[in-house]
């Protein structure tokens, strides 16, 4: 009988511990899950911000408006030829 109420009581700290573990890893994925989010919003203001920097006239514009008008830009030959030699000019930039 003893050794029925030991195994028990095991198993309730067992799984005590898995619940303790479970919402660990919850709190773990939220933290990564903010971490990426706060990464993704400082990137699109940083390329925000060089995008009026460079482009002063699309302040004034609305969202579809900057779209539209990047769109055209992406078709220009001299971009679609930039684009397609894209790895190089990273490097480039990164040196």
């Amino acid at each position: 009988m003893p050794d029925i109420d030991k195994l028990k009581n095991q198993q309730e700290k067992v799984k005590t511990e898995i619940r303790q573990l479970e919402n660990r890893q919850k709190i773990l994925l939220n933290r990564k899950t903010d971490a990426e989010r706060k990464a993704r919003t400082r990137r699109l203001i940083e390329h925000g911000a060089i995008l009026e920097s460079i482009f002063p006239a699309t302040t004034a514009m609305t969202g579809e408006e900057v779209k539209a008008f990047l769109s055209a830009i992406s078709r220009l030959p001299e971009v679609v030829r930039l684009l397609k030699n894209e790895p190089e000019s990273q490097g480039m930039q990164q040196s």
